[in-house]
């Protein structure tokens, strides 16, 4: 035996405490793995989203193309679905305008209005974009209509995240 032997009152409070420690250890780290997680999770290479649409059926003619991907919000996962307006340029490029109206984010659409064929129509206060998305002025959009980027993928179209309107002089 030991010079210094264990008391049964030591021994109890060594236990305890050793056991407190591991059930505090169990409560802390799903919250400290749920807070790190998302931080070391590795992210898909690029943020484009596959759409059905062929791009040898892209016409000069805008056409409504809409769009499905899932968003993850922390923990909950959900199907959205989003909208581009899809049309080649007098150079062969893909053009794809955002629906969203910069004045309130009402929806546009291609040739909304009979008294003004060949725009984009907000019927919301009655705003009006040339085919480019670059607000008519007089109108009530402040801005010029958001664009996303294209890429194509097995000749099908992907659409990135809106951005500010490059087709637009300023």
């Amino acid at each position: 035996m030991s010079k210094n032997p264990v008391t049964r009152r030591q021994f109890l409070s060594y236990t305890l405490t050793g056991v407190g420690g591991f059930m505090a250890a169990g409560m802390l780290m799903p919250m400290l793995r749920f807070a790190v997680d998302p931080m070391l999770k590795a992210h898909a290479a690029g943020d484009f989203k596959m759409t059905d649409k062929k791009i040898a059926d892209i016409t000069s003619d805008p056409v409504r193309v809409d769009f499905k991907y899932e968003q993850q919000d922390a923990w909950y996962t959900s199907e959205v679905t989003s909208t581009a307006w899809v049309y080649k340029d007098d150079k062969g490029e893909i053009i794809a305008l955002s629906p969203v109206c910069k004045h309130l984010g009402c929806t546009v659409s291609w040739e909304g209005s009979d008294k003004h064929p060949n725009m984009f129509f907000c019927p919301c206060h009655m705003g009006l974009y040339h085919k480019n998305g670059e607000n008519v002025p007089g109108t009530p959009p402040r801005g010029p209509l958001d664009a996303y980027p294209t890429q194509e993928k097995d000749g099908f179209l992907m659409l990135g995240s809106p951005v500010a309107n490059p087709f637009v002089r300023k």
